[in-house]
């Protein structure tokens, strides 16, 4: 029997792989008993920041990541798959089928149990009678905190994560955004050419994103709103760390006044159709459900107290009058020094029966979460079995991953998405992959997926 800390997406995609192998599978998730200040349902798999998966070409790292898991036969990216919504070049879902669709298949299998407790130690995994994987995330309960950190040897490493706004569809100014996709790209094929532009409702054009226009004016308003904002109180401040991925917008302006405009409010590959000109600034909404009936805010996590989201966030051409569904938040993001204590295949290097998944293990993001999980479920399943476990080559994003997570550096380590940088290079490269990123990605995503087909069979 298999036993697992934590019903997120890694603990979920851990309990699939295994009970796919024949074993028994014990989840245990403490929710609705104990709730944690970002969740708000009892589903497993609660998406509770963007409803984002990121990319979903093969020229971009996580791309090639989740074609890698669907060829593992992913529960995750298969839900995923049956409920997204329209997000350009991206994979992003309704949140809320997407958790019920999860909950769904895990509480349906028949190797699988789900035991609704908070469990303040590790179960020995002798006495559970098999592996234990822990995949509790980020926002794991102090007390079981304070057991996995003595049963590690390590003290915690912590930094603060932030959650973007969500504001309903029917209070968005649809006279002053349009809707189009950066560089009109789309998953559902190349966007027809712009219609005239019309006086009003500039949102009907071709496109997954609703986009808010500034001009300098108006960016420098919002700007100087911003940075003035009051931020809402986190404990521990002198000791506050933001994953770089993922920081507060609030935080990004404050490194300067055209910060945002190369980052999350780039007005690149967007044409505003009322004047045939790139904008000063732009904020994408992009939809988070599929019903078309909530929009968040992209790249807006934030720590502003909820009061003054709203006067700020009402600065955003298009969102004057705004209601907000959810306000942006702060929560602390726990995770474990994967380098000085995992080995690739997501076990505890002193402790082979048992392994850590999910962001408590130090990766960032959905997907990755997601991915260690699967790959910590398949090795359960194969020690349980009482074969040895593996890890796939790091050519590919799997293997790359989980290289990364067990032998950067331990002195410096921070949680990381998939990149094409941590993985292997290209032995071999002529004039044109050189000069050409594109493609030279696309070569190292055709050679990943073939030495994954290479470890399946193996494995």
């Amino acid at each position: 029997m298999i036993h697992i800390l934590g019903g997120g997406l890694a603990g979920s995609e851990a309990a699939w792989q295994a009970a796919s192998r024949g074993q028994r599978v014990v989840v245990h998730e403490m929710r609705p008993v104990r709730s944690t200040e970002v969740h708000r349902t009892d589903c497993l798999a609660e998406l509770v920041c963007s409803n984002s998966f990121r990319s979903d070409k093969l020229d971009n790292a996580v791309g090639l990541l989740k074609e890698e898991m669907r060829r593992l036969g992913s529960l995750i990216m298969r839900v995923a798959d049956e409920v997204r919504v329209p997000a350009g070049a991206a994979l992003a879902v309704d949140r809320e089928r997407f958790a019920e669709g999860v909950t769904r298949e895990i509480v349906s299998h028949p190797g699988i149990t789900v035991v609704r407790e908070e469990l303040t130690d590790v179960p020995d995994p002798a006495v559970a009678g098999g592996p234990v994987i822990i995949a509790t995330g980020p926002l794991t309960s102090p007390s079981l905190s304070e057991r996995i950190a003595a049963l590690v040897g390590h003290s915690q490493l912590y930094f603060y994560d932030a959650v973007s706004p969500i504001v309903l569809a029917d209070s968005i100014d649809r006279s002053r955004v349009f809707r189009a996709s950066r560089w009109s790209r789309s998953l559902r094929g190349p966007a027809a050419p712009e219609p005239p532009a019309p006086a009003c409702a500039v949102d009907e054009g071709e496109g997954d994103y609703l986009n808010c226009p500034f001009t300098a004016q108006e960016y420098e308003t919002f700007y100087q709103a911003l940075t003035t904002a009051e931020r809402a109180t986190v404990h521990d401040v002198e000791k506050e760390k933001f994953f770089e991925g993922c920081l507060p917008i609030e935080v990004m302006a404050h490194r300067g006044v055209d910060t945002l405009r190369f980052g999350p409010m780039k007005p690149v590959g967007l044409i505003e159709p009322r004047t045939g000109r790139q904008a000063y600034a732009i904020v994408q909404l992009r939809q988070d459900n599929m019903a078309a009936d909530h929009f968040s805010l992209v790249g807006f996590q934030t720590q502003l107290k909820w009061g003054e989201q709203a006067r700020v966030f009402r600065l955003i051409p298009g969102l004057e009058h705004a209601e907000f569904v959810r306000f942006g938040l702060v929560h602390r993001n726990t995770y474990i020094n994967g380098p000085a204590v995992l080995a690739e295949t997501w076990q505890v290097r002193s402790r082979p029966d048992l392994f850590f998944a999910g962001q408590i293990s130090g990766v960032e993001g959905y997907v990755e979460s997601a991915a260690s999980g699967l790959l910590a479920g398949i090795n359960a399943a194969a020690v349980a079995d009482g074969r040895a476990p593996s890890a796939p080559p790091r050519t590919t994003a799997m293997g790359a991953l989980a290289y990364y997570a067990s032998h950067a550096d331990a002195r410096h380590y921070q949680p990381s998405n998939i990149t094409f940088g941590i993985m292997a290079p290209l032995e071999q490269m002529d004039r044109r992959l050189r000069r050409d990123r594109k493609a030279r990605n696309e070569a190292i995503s055709a050679r990943a997926l073939a030495d994954l087909g290479l470890w399946i069979g193996i494995e």
